[in-house]
């Protein structure tokens, strides 16, 4: 069988990482059914940060397809996606289609494949913010709504998926995320020089990561949340920060203010690995950042007006502040670790549970 892996942003190399471990593994274990894996990387995300630095720390292989895609707006992005990768499913021919999460590279694989008629398979499906002003969410309701398989991480995304009639298919596994920290905690712990580099004390920081269109598009949010950050460093409490190249674009085109917020460059999956297992708190838009906090046990401020990952609120661990700067500053004093649940997102084997998945319903194809 041959399998078709589609990535194209940071958080899904990290979540391809164990897929093609487990894939590894499968054909290791059963050479008679072995999967010819194929990885095309559309470039949505290009620069060495944000891309290449991420393949080698991952040990990733170099891809088979780099389609170049590069930055644009979400229909040039999407429209150049489809084109090209209709251009490899044509010359491949790929029994299964693996796509990851929510971003453009998603819906432009899942829309790819199903109009060729290829089996689609969602890694991280049944997610739902119920925001559809966000490009996201829009980007996961309608891949789900065309994936054969339906690869959920919780509980919460199952039932999401069950009210809009998605009931085939489906397969609760947990977070292939939390397999890769697994895998990479320690690795970071021995190789990172992080620390050293930045001249940072553990525990006596706050890191911030702000990224999503929500916030960076919007003067009047993204103001209020580097005014937050600024009080929070009057408070006695540093405020470190990765700058992603969308937020420095904003900040620099809205001739914004950072006060004593530390800018920093982007920095490797493994650096990042120890600045959230070390930081007082996390201050962040992104849905990796949440759930990695929960894992690695560092109190979670979200900068958002709700989360995917509904049980982390629920649980006491995640605090939703909005973009209020009041809020911000608020919830990032009272926030304490409440971890709870110790495995709400799997037991850290998801991805075997995913290739075990798509090599059963490959067989039931005939596609083996």
């Amino acid at each position: 069988m041959k399998v078709v892996n589609i990535v194209g942003a940071r958080p899904q190399f990290i979540k391809v990482s164990p897929i093609l471990r487990a894939i590894e593994r499968h054909n290791r274990e059963d050479p008679d059914h072995r999967i010819q894996e194929i990885l095309v990387h559309t470039g949505q995300h290009y620069d060495y940060e944000m891309s290449s630095i991420f393949f080698e720390e991952l040990g990733l292989k170099e891809p088979e397809y780099h389609l170049g895609v590069g930055s644009g707006t979400h229909a040039y992005q999407t429209g150049e996606m489809l084109q090209r990768l209709e251009e490899v499913l044509l010359v491949e021919k790929p029994g299964v289609v693996l796509v990851y999460g929510d971003t453009n590279s998603t819906l432009a694989g899942a829309l790819s494949a199903a109009k060729l008629h290829i089996m689609v398979a969602h890694v991280e499906a049944g997610l739902r913010s119920f925001n559809k002003g966000m490009p996201e969410e829009i980007n996961r309701v309608v891949t789900d709504h065309v994936s054969d398989l339906l690869f959920c991480p919780t509980e919460a995304a199952m039932k999401n998926l069950e009210r809009e009639g998605i009931t085939r298919g489906v397969h609760l596994v947990g977070d292939v995320m939390y397999d890769s920290l697994l895998h990479n905690v320690q690795k970071a712990e021995k190789d990172s020089q992080t620390f050293e580099r930045l001249r940072l004390v553990p525990n006596e920081y706050a890191l911030a990561t702000v990224h999503r269109a929500e916030n960076t598009d919007n003067a009047e949010r993204l103001r209020a949340i580097f005014e937050a950050f600024d009080r929070i460093t009057q408070d006695g409490l540093p405020v470190v920060m990765p700058l992603h190249p969308r937020t420095r674009k904003q900040l620099e085109s809205l001739g914004l203010s950072i006060g004593k917020v530390r800018l920093i460059d982007p920095v490797s999956y493994l650096d990042m690995l120890l600045l959230e297992k070390y930081a007082q708190v996390i201050l962040t838009d992104s849905g990796g950042a949440q759930k990695e906090a929960y894992w690695l046990g560092v109190p979670c401020v979200t900068l958002r007006d709700e989360t995917e990952w509904v049980e982390l609120v629920t649980a006491g661990w995640n605090v939703l502040a909005g973009c209020e700067r009041d809020r911000i500053v608020e919830a990032t004093r009272r926030v304490r670790p409440n971890r709870g649940e110790a495995l709400l997102y799997g037991d850290g084997s998801a991805a075997e549970r995913v290739v075990r998945c798509v090599a059963e319903a490959s067989v039931e194809r005939g596609a083996m």
